[in-house]
């Protein structure tokens, strides 16, 4: 016996301890790898984004040509 508690009971506590730091470790894993998919996906829409707005000048350029050879 440990301080008046049987040894089984010491060991659960100990358990319990290991499985919230577990649980804290796995929780800040999951975080960073949802940061990293969240930055991923706004790269991928800021280029959509930019690749439309040269498009949209582009045919903005190309009727203006047009207009001026009519």
């Amino acid at each position: 016996m440990i301080v008046g508690l049987p040894v089984w009971v010491f060991f659960c506590i100990i358990l319990i301890f290991v499985s919230g730091i577990m649980a804290y470790r796995a929780m800040r894993a999951e975080q960073k790898l949802e940061q990293q998919f969240i930055e991923k996906e706004g790269k991928v829409y800021l280029n959509r984004m930019e690749e439309e707005k040269q498009q949209r000048e582009k045919q903005k350029v190309d009727s203006n040509v047009r207009q001026r050879a009519r």
